[in-house]
């Protein structure tokens, strides 16, 4: 047997042996639940914070992503825009002026998910204490479609301008006056009214 052989059997010896090495298995859903494997592409806080960024607030760069006041860290966000972009939902795409700057889209994908984020705000607003007025909650929830299709208008025609005000200072996170927390409460009783009166109308 010349050393040829000797080669191709150790080889093969080779390839036998990684073949019987246990491997690492492939991460895969808990279930077959649609919310289940909507939840694990974009279901933790900071995923979908980066997504109503980009739907409602016209933020483009990682900078913008950075100081949108929710105190992500910025290993944080590379890492959250690294697993959007993977999945499908947003796109890297480089400046027009400066190709070494990169900007943020939605995908086709990701613009799907703006009636998920426009019952979140809905929600949000008429459950808990918020930095939106009440008021514009009260009209996104009366005219949804309308909503849905603006936001789908704006991402078609790249047009950035906000969809929401700035948020405004809801008092999370310390102790408020009295007044301003009855204000608040009466706020929230009314988004509740709101709703309820058009449902009635409807």
């Amino acid at each position: 047997m010349d050393h040829r052989a000797n080669y191709h059997l150790h080889f093969a010896s080779v390839i036998d042996k990684l073949s019987n090495v246990p491997r690492k298995p492939k991460s895969k859903s808990r279930s077959g639940c649609p919310v289940s494997i909507s939840l694990e592409k974009f279901g933790d806080r900071w995923s979908l914070l980066i997504i109503r960024d980009l739907m409602v607030r016209g933020f483009r760069t990682f900078k913008e992503f950075q100081e949108s006041g929710e105190g992500i860290a910025t290993n944080i966000l590379a890492d959250r825009l690294q697993k959007l972009e993977a999945t499908g939902i947003i796109a890297a795409e480089p400046e027009d002026t400066d190709g070494r700057r990169v900007n943020y889209r939605l995908t086709e994908k990701g613009i799907d998910l703006a009636p998920v984020l426009l019952e979140l705000l809905i929600w949000g607003a008429r459950h808990e204490e918020t930095g939106v007025p009440c008021a514009l909650i009260a009209k996104m929830e009366k005219n949804r479609e309308e909503v849905l299709a603006e936001v789908r208008r704006r991402w078609r025609e790249r047009d950035p301008t906000p969809l929401l005000p700035k948020f405004g200072d809801a008092g999370i996170g310390r102790t408020r006056p009295r007044r301003e927390a009855l204000a608040a409460r009466i706020d929230r009783w009314q988004c509740g009214e709101e709703a309820e009166k058009d449902e009635v109308e409807a």
